[in-house]
């Protein structure tokens, strides 16, 4: 027995050894390779993203090249011109005058406009001014998801070539948001290809729902306007032409109300669809101040202008969803929000006008699948 024991003990000492040494190995060589094995980690999980972004821009391709086809009829292949317009890019001006830069990127962006108009007519001639802009939608997406993939596979190359620990940490961390944002446009590609109404079309639905019966007529590129009556005051609405995929520019078409037309509204109340918080729920419906206007800011300063020249209160509805939600097929719970703005639209102008009074009411955004 003393024996046993003896063996037992010097058994649990070894193991206890062996233990020791294996503990200290692996600390050690934590300290020596554990920052390649963490990157060979997070460079595996880019390789895998990276090769579903490629899947998803290649699909958004072919999407886009069955489109023209069907609708085009193009008597020339259209591939290649159609691979020149996914490479296409837009270099912003400069910004160290910034008293002129507006109004040289809104030109820039004109030109960006009619340019893009004149690549798709090419490429699909036989298309209607509506199947045109939808298409002009459809390769746009697609355009987006192909920038997507060459900027992750640039910096994961660039990672990986340089060892740069940073660059692919940086990558890895972002990659969540990046590839939300790609399913995103993903939804977006078969609702344009469509003509499906997206997320993005509650103001203009909003809109097109207040003017339900009335006439439109077209006021300035790509946007419409109609009257109305509304609690007891004269309201004149302005939405994008539909139902092609447009988003317009409202802010010239405010300023010609105004400035040439001569209506002079109490109120300015702008409906459009806004991000949601995490944890917010799609459809609700929220009121504040302000011109309720996303892009990238030209159109924001227009109607910002015009208010504060002829001193007009602007009041904005937001109807809350996601990035995702905002540019894929328009849900159930979004068309149900438009009624519940419609009603916050009604408060609005009992509360900051008289009857008898004259309002403004823009619904902004992509008007795809939503006729006058």
């Amino acid at each position: 027995m003393p024996f046993l024991q003896h063996l037992a003990g010097e058994g649990g000492n070894l193991w206890s050894l062996v233990f020791q040494l294996f503990f200290i190995a692996f600390i050690i060589a934590y300290f020596l390779y554990g920052q390649r094995i963490q990157i060979a980690i997070w460079n595996r999980d880019i390789e895998r993203n990276l090769r579903r972004l490629k899947f998803l821009r290649d699909r958004a391709r072919e999407t886009a090249i069955k489109a023209v086809k069907e609708i085009g009829k193009p008597e020339e292949d259209p591939v290649p011109s159609i691979d020149r317009f996914l490479e296409t890019f837009f270099i912003q001006p400069v910004d160290m005058d910034p008293a002129g830069i507006v109004w040289k990127l809104d030109r820039l962006l004109d030109v960006r406009d009619l340019s893009m108009k004149d690549a798709v007519r090419r490429i699909a001639p036989k298309a209607s001014d509506t199947e045109l802009n939808n298409l002009e939608n459809l390769l746009e997406a697609a355009l987006d998801l192909n920038l997507i993939y060459r900027i992750v596979r640039h910096y994961y190359l660039m990672g990986k070539r340089t060892n740069a620990y940073i660059i692919t940490a940086q990558l890895h961390m972002m990659l969540p948001l990046i590839m939300d944002i790609a399913y995103a446009y993903d939804g977006a590609v078969k609702a344009f290809a469509e003509g499906q109404p997206i997320g993005d079309g509650a103001g203009p639905l909003l809109a097109c729902k207040l003017l339900a019966g009335k006439k439109v007529e077209k006021i300035e590129k790509d946007m419409v306007f109609g009257e109305t009556e509304l609690e007891g005051r004269h309201v004149i609405v302005l939405k994008a032409e539909g139902p092609g995929g447009n988003v317009g520019k409202p802010g010239e078409a405010i300023e010609k109300l105004i400035d040439t037309y001569g209506y002079r509204p109490a109120i300015i109340v702008m409906v459009d669809a806004a991000q949601k918080f995490e944890g917010e729920d799609t459809g609700d419906v929220a009121d504040g101040v302000g011109a309720a206007i996303g892009g990238i800011g030209t159109e924001k300063y227009r109607i910002e202008e015009v208010a504060h020249k002829h001193k007009i209160p602007l009041y904005a509805v937001i109807i809350k969803e996601s990035l995702r939600e905002a540019i894929a097929p328009m849900k159930k719970e979004i068309y149900e929000g438009v009624d519940k703005a419609i009603e916050t639209v009604k408060k609005i102008i009992r509360e900051k006008t008289r009857e008898g009074d004259l309002v403004l009411i823009a619904g902004i955004g992509n008007t795809i699948g939503i006729a006058q």
